[in-house]
């Protein structure tokens, strides 16, 4: 009987690099040095807890690839996060920064702890020891970390601070995703949100979707999937629906964002909401809607209900919301993904401007940064949607197609040293 071997993370995102490397005839040699990382660097460093014992926890930082610019990715902090993943975040980023033009690298780090378990004093020691441990690596011209899934502005607060210390004077632009107080940049706590609601209006007008009032529906209603619904709504859209980790809310006439976001806060939770019904999250995917945006977490479309999937468009917010093997799916039955890779890249976009900010210690208003914004992700949204109207394949395999492209000039036209 034949054994299952499962795909990992980082096998994955070689693969979809390997489809997109296929569209554009990328040599052979280009293809050996861009399917792998850089380098990694493993770290186990101790943390006296708050009732004097020591634990020593393990982290990683990790660089797939730097000719276009310094390395860019963020932190995470989560119990179950491995080197593998690690390594396929950190090729994304890659992909995601050359994507919408950035001049920048990819990279990815994360501690294994589980955040919610540990006291903000015990939070502090382990992220300044953790840095300490990569400072080799960081830098405003070398690696540029900022917040992911677990870590937040005070994570990146306390870094810049560490890096700081050690340099003998404030390093603002060594991280993106700070307090405004210390360096950080307006506009970045909506930037991801903001992008995709950019996204998907050029996508409804794209699309010609003729419905009297776009009805949309929000899968993840954590800060990406909070300001994507409220700035849609904003937009002219119905919001019919959305869910957290604990179930979803539906009410097809349209959800009281302001009477809900006041349950949420009180409850901790959207469930329970008396103006909708409760339903399920595999439920709100299915729902007869025209925008479908999965904030949540990766593989919520997949295989097993690509095919139920009703929606129009769907904008992908979370990283790999939607499995490989739905793409194909989706793309025949003829729903529109505007793929993660530049639906959520909104963030690294805003981080781009905070660092150039810090590095010129001249700050923009918020205004200024939202229309540059605009400007930088919907040509990108343009240039792809042209690659995949030009090679006919899907927005997703367009997206990687010209990123790799882009990577593998800046590799190539750089030759290998010495």
């Amino acid at each position: 009987m034949a054994v299952e071997t499962r795909v990992t993370a980082f096998q994955s995102a070689q693969q979809r690099f390997d489809a997109a490397a296929e569209v554009i005839g990328l040599s052979d040699d280009a293809r050996r040095g861009l399917r792998e990382v850089k380098r990694e660097l493993t770290v186990h460093f101790p943390v006296r807890l708050d009732n004097g014992g020591v634990h020593v926890f393990t982290g990683w930082r990790v660089q797939h690839n730097i000719s276009r610019g310094p390395a860019k990715g963020g932190i995470r902090y989560h119990p179950l996060v491995t080197l593998d993943l690690v390594k396929a975040l950190a090729m994304l980023m890659t992909w995601k920064c050359a994507a919408v033009g950035l001049p920048y690298g990819g990279a990815k780090g994360a501690v294994a702890c589980d955040p919610l378990k540990l006291s903000q004093n015990e939070l502090e020691h382990l992220t300044r020891r953790y840095a300490t441990e990569i400072a080799i690596l960081l830098g405003p011209e070398k690696d540029i970390p900022a917040p992911d899934m677990g870590t937040n502005p005070q994570t990146m607060a306390w870094i810049m601070d560490t890096i700081s210390m050690h340099s003998g004077h404030s390093v603002t632009a060594s991280v993106t995703g700070k307090p405004v107080d210390v360096g950080g940049s307006e506009g970045r706590v909506d930037a991801p949100g903001r992008g995709a609601t950019y996204l998907t209006l050029e996508a409804l007008k794209y699309l010609h979707v003729e419905d009297e009032i776009p009805t949309m529906a929000v899968q993840g209603y954590g800060q990406v999937g909070r300001s994507t619904a409220r700035l849609l709504s904003e937009a002219g859209l119905r919001v019919v629906a959305v869910s957290d980790s604990k179930g979803g809310v539906y009410n097809p006439k349209g959800l009281d964002l302001a009477a809900l976001e006041e349950h949420r806060q009180v409850r901790g939770s959207i469930s329970g909401f008396k103006k909708a019904e409760n339903i399920t999250n595999e439920e709100l995917l299915e729902l007869p809607v025209t925008v479908l945006v999965p904030a949540a977490v990766q593989d919520q479309i997949t295989a097993d209900n690509a095919a139920k999937i009703r929606a129009r468009l769907i904008t992908e917010g979370a990283n790999a919301a939607i499995a490989p093997e739905a793409d194909p799916i989706l793309h025949e039955a003829g729903t529109f993904v505007i793929p993660d890779i530049i639906a959520n890249a909104g963030g690294v976009i805003v981080s781009y401007f905070e660092w150039v900010q810090d590095l010129q210690a001249f700050f923009w208003e918020e205004e200024e940064i939202n229309t540059k914004l605009h400007h930088v992700i919907t040509r990108a949204f343009y240039e792809i949607l042209h690659t995949s109207v030009n090679k006919r394949i899907d927005m997703r395999l367009a997206a990687y197609a010209l990123a790799v492209q882009r990577v593998a000039n800046a590799t190539t036209v750089r030759g290998i040293y010495p």
